[in-house]
């Protein structure tokens, strides 16, 4: 029966305790911390942003950042602190903010009052100090109530420095992974040109911008210098590699775009609008993109994302602008520098003379799904993409698939995963070794183009079809391999899906520990299995999972439904990337086995 729908049903939170309710709506995620994109990353986002804002005003060039695992974090700015008589309500009354005053912030990353909020909100411990004119005043707050107001002269900097701590209750067991948050320093230094940002002491800076993110993802590996335009609203930066696919960072008011969005699409129109007015011709998308490693800064009055997280920027009106400003910049750039130029169009027509011949390869690869009524095989899609025009482009910010090992993985998977949202494809065998291989050999390869159509990415990255792509294989040697080549595959030939955060690796049990009917305990380790067999006592059953075929249908459910373990395939750029796939995969055994040889650990079993 269902409950009583009356009066006393509607019930009136405060904003604060909204978010708290609904963190997902504010942060995106929760998380421990174990992927770039958790919320303790979030929650220092959102404080910097405040910071950097004030430095885009022309107010401080300095913020001060300390994190530390059981202190928690602190960010000192020195910009125009807070209206004293405002502090507590811009803390905690939600839409409350000077960004809404476009005098005050032109070209704010925040703009709608929510940010600092939702890290009172979320955290167990709060601190704001606002200094002005040599008067300060001070806030504690803990889980978003006010606790205690402070207030009084001081010989301080003028800036506002808040101080918080993560709720564990929310955040459980989470842990600061340094290299995540130095990335997201690192971005707000490139971005923002004569800003000192120092984390933990360590300073971060950047003289020219753009140029100096790129000239880090690339190194050596790029085939001419960096083509690099700056005025005050867009900056971009452009060179192209020998490497398959493209890498593009785009960005809007200093925050990164994951996602993409209005400006990234219109930045590569533009380049290549700029490279067939200076050459004359008229080349495809796809031959100025492979191999173009690029990034595109705008700032913008009034932007439009996607979600408070600000993955993914909307307004169309910037398109015309960053078009005009991207192709006339490049085509003056090729035209004063003729050897760069010589260079550029090599790089393009060898690009074009390629996907000619992958064209080729395509056609009779579609030929196989049109038999079949574009039915790929050993897939077994979700119900979000089926009946959808093939392939469809969507925002699959819920979707996933696993990547099986067999049919038998793929059996039980199937049985009990979410049909609304989860997708599985069955590997038959391992798959070709992708390392050294050309595009037009892997397409070729029946199995690699059936995954490829699986996931959409046959034209472009920009059309995967699921936000997750999970490798789900065994826990022994074979899958172990069978994992490295499906990496090897995509570092190759699609990186930009993996450095855009959508590769994952499923962690299964390696042991069940039963003691009854109702104790149950999967355990991802011998350390976890030891700690259950303690617990339960004697009489305990222990059963060793060899391979996903091996584990009941029934007990997939705790482990790809809410106590999913995903460990995210994350990189930094694709510096040396090349190098060690040479060295892992690549025709190089005598010295891969003595390095193995030394590298092996001898266990005494006895």
């Amino acid at each position: 029966m269902a409950a009583e729908y009356n009066a006393d049903a509607i019930v009136t939170l405060e904003s604060l305790d909204h978010i708290r309710l609904r963190p997902g709506m504010y942060i995106g995620r929760l998380g421990d911390g174990a992927h770039p994109d958790d919320g303790i990353y979030i929650l220092i986002k959102e404080i910097v942003d405040n910071s950097v804002d004030e430095f885009i005003m022309g107010c401080g060039k300095r913020i001060e950042i300390s994190v530390d695992q059981e202190q928690g974090v602190s960010i000192r700015d020195y910009g125009r602190g807070i209206p004293l008589e405002k502090v507590v309500e811009c803390v905690s009354v939600m839409n409350t903010g000077g960004k809404y005053n476009s005098d005050a912030f032109q070209f704010s990353i925040g703009l709608n009052g929510v940010g600092t909020k939702a890290v009172n909100a979320l955290s167990s411990s709060f601190v704001v100090r606002a200094v002005r004119d040599g008067k300060f005043h001070e806030a504690r707050f803990e889980c978003g109530k006010l606790k205690s107001e402070d207030a009084g002269s001081t010989d301080e900097r003028t800036g506002t420095k808040i101080s918080f701590i993560p709720d564990p209750t929310l955040f459980v067991n989470y842990r600061y992974k340094m290299e995540y948050v130095k990335k997201r320093i690192w971005m707000y230094a490139y971005l923002n040109s004569g800003l000192s940002l120092y984390l933990n002491g360590e300073r971060y800076y950047s003289a020219n911008g753009l140029q100096d993110l790129l000239l880090n993802e690339t190194g050596e590996e790029k085939l001419y210098d960096i083509i690099h335009f700056r005025n005050k609203e867009i900056e971009f930066a452009l060179t192209h590699s020998d490497q398959y696919g493209e890498n593009a960072y785009s960005f809007v008011n200093g925050q990164y775009t994951s996602d993409g969005g209005t400006h990234l699409s219109a930045f590569k129109e533009g380049v290549l609008k700029g490279i067939n007015e200076f050459s004359g011709k008229s080349f495809k998308a796809d031959a100025i993109r492979d191999g173009m490693i690029g990034a595109i800064s705008i700032k913008v009055r009034e932007p439009i994302f996607e979600s408070q997280t600000k993955n993914k920027l909307g307004n169309t009106d910037v398109r015309g602008p960053i078009v005009a400003a991207v192709s006339a910049a490049v085509a003056d750039f090729l035209h004063k520098n003729r050897e760069i130029a010589e260079i550029v169009l090599d790089k393009v027509s060898r690009n074009e003379q390629l996907h000619r011949q992958i064209q080729e390869v395509k056609k009779k690869s579609r030929e196989l799904t049109q038999k079949s009524q574009l039915r790929i095989p050993k897939l077994k899609d979700c119900k979000y993409h089926v009946g959808a025009k093939w392939p469809r482009k969507v925002e699959p910010k819920t979707t996933m698939i696993f990547l099986t090992e067999g049919d038998s993985a793929a059996g039980s998977l199937e049985k009990r995963r979410d049909v609304d949202n989860q997708a599985v494809f069955a590997l038959r065998g391992k798959p070709k070794n992708a390392f050294g291989e050309s595009f037009e050999m892997i397409y070729k390869n029946e199995e690699l183009t059936f995954l490829m159509q699986a996931l959409g990415i046959e034209e472009s990255t920009e059309n995967l079809r699921y936000d997750k792509v999970i490798l789900a294989t065994d826990a022994d040697v074979d899958g172990l391999h069978i994992r490295n080549l499906l990496l090897t595959f995509f570092l190759t030939f699609f990186e930009q899906l993996v450095l855009s955060g959508h590769l994952f690796v499923l962690e299964t049990p390696l042991f069940r520990v039963r003691h009854g009917r109702d104790d149950i305990a999967y355990c991802y380790s011998e350390a976890e299995r030891d700690e259950a067999v303690k617990k339960f006592g004697r009489g305990t059953e222990i059963t060793r999972f060899k391979g996903l075929g091996e584990i009941d249908p029934e007990d997939f459910d705790e482990f790809i439904g809410e106590n999913m373990r995903l460990s995210p395939v994350t990189l930094d750029n694709m510096r040396g990337v090349p190098e060690l796939l040479k060295f892992y995969m690549g025709d190089n055994t005598p010295e891969r086995k003595e390095y193995i040889m030394q590298n092996l650990e001898v266990v005494d079993y006895e």
